[in-house]
Parts: structure tokens; sequence; C-alpha cells
């Protein structure tokens, strides 16, 4: 598969900028996909998992708000939240979870306050769901990435 250059850059830093044959990710109006040559384009963010396909091999993240843009072949990913299956904090989104869990049912919560931690919740069941995905997958082979062995 064809390749492209591809940024992923966050509030927090540089997270990638290489080569990849495939990105897909959750726009506000459903999931797309950018391959090598696409339609130069700008789309907003929603919330979901990003699929990254580097080498043949899949990478997944939590990938929450911002902008993707396409331009003469270059892909630049901006989210606002980018975290690598691998490296998201499994009992931190599930106390988060359980939290925002609580304050929605409480009685009493103004509108904003039920849309907060309805957003919370929501970021919290993204980030549970990515990182259950937490490996590589070469081929169609899943890979443990937290048995590679330095590779």
């Amino acid at each position: 598969m064809t390749s492209f250059p591809l940024k992923i850059v966050t509030p927090d830093g540089l997270i990638y900028d290489g080569a990849a044959e495939m990105v897909i990710v959750r726009t506000i109006t459903g999931d797309m996909a950018f391959l090598a040559r696409h339609i130069n384009c700008v789309a907003p963010l929603g919330m979901g998992c990003a699929t990254v396909v580097i080498d043949g091999n899949k990478r997944y993240a939590a990938c929450i708000g911002g902008m993707i843009s396409v331009t003469d072949g270059n892909v630049t990913l901006v989210p606002t939240t980018f975290e690598w299956a691998e490296s998201i904090d499994v009992a931190r989104a599930e106390a988060a979870k359980c939290k925002a869990e609580g304050i929605i049912h409480r009685e009493s919560l103004t509108d904003t306050e039920y849309r907060l931690a309805h957003a919370k919740l929501d970021r919290a069941m993204v980030r549970i769901s990515v990182a259950s995905r937490g490996s590589w997958v070469r081929g169609n082979n899943m890979v443990d990435i937290n048995n590679l062995g330095g590779n």
C-alpha cells in the first residue's frame, strides 16, 4: 500500500511524524479513512478510536476533538487529546467513568452539570474501549504489545 506523510500534533507536542498507509478517524459526521493521494480537505474530529496503519501494522489510539487536514498529500491530525492504546491508564479511565456515572445519577443537576458529566463519561468510555484494543495488528495476527520483547 502506498504511504503518505502523517503528522499527529496535540497541544502537548508532536506525537508522530512519519509515513503511514492509512488513517481512520471519527469526525463529527462519522468515520473517515485517509489514504495516499486523498483529496485536500479539513474535517473537525469527534470522539473515538483512531486507527493508524504503519508498515502494514495497525495501531490504535483514543482521539478526541480537534481537526484533520489533508493538503497536497500531507495529512495532519491535530486532536485535542490523542493517546496510543498501550499508553492509556485503564484504572484512571475506569475511575473517571465511575465518577461521571455517579454525577449523572444525582438529582437536581443543572443542564450544564449533566452535559459536562456526560462528556467526561463519553471520554472515559472511548479510552476504555481503545485500551481494550491495546495491540498492534500485523496482517491478520494480533500481537500483544506488552510482550514485544524490545521490538
